[in-house]
């Protein structure tokens, strides 16, 4: 596949998953707002069922903010450069594994095969970043060739 084309399709992958992942926060948020409201007024000053209820919707609107703030991320990726040095927006291949620079959401299936989404702020990104097709770096006792980045 054109490098561009896989490039763009991680993007859209993690840009699906980040979606799924605030809208069901989302929904979450909705349910603990409406059991909430259902519940009616306190019924006293120290109302521990509503406040556990008002809470758990604070919680998951603290997941929902950063489920956006990681899609404002995304869409920072320029989609149409092809990266010579590993950096965010790179894909990197490896002798063992194939990566994606952007969100750390971990494993993504595509077309068959195994990638990594990863955040810059990781170590392992730490370890790469800047390196070139054919370097090489140690990362946890292991050295490991760069065999690809765009």
């Amino acid at each position: 596949m054109e490098k561009l084309k896989l490039k763009k399709k991680l993007f859209e992958q993690c840009i699906k998953q980040q979606m799924n992942t605030a809208e069901s926060t989302k929904a979450v948020i909705d349910d603990a707002q409406q059991s909430a409201n259902d519940y009616g007024s306190p019924k006293d000053r120290y109302d521990s069922y509503r406040m556990q209820l008002l809470s758990r919707k604070d919680v998951y609107s603290k997941h929902l903010q950063s489920a956006i703030k990681e899609l404002d991320v995304l869409n920072k990726i320029d989609l149409k450069k092809e990266h010579n040095s590993v950096q965010f927006g790179s894909v990197v291949f490896t002798e063992q594994q194939r990566i994606f620079v952007s969100i750390g959401l971990g494993k993504i299936e595509l077309e068959e095969e195994t990638y990594f989404a990863i955040s810059p702020t990781v170590p392992f990104f730490q370890a790469m970043a800047g390196l070139k097709k054919g370097d090489s770096f140690i990362f946890r006792d292991k050295k490991i060739k760069i065999e690809d980045v765009f």
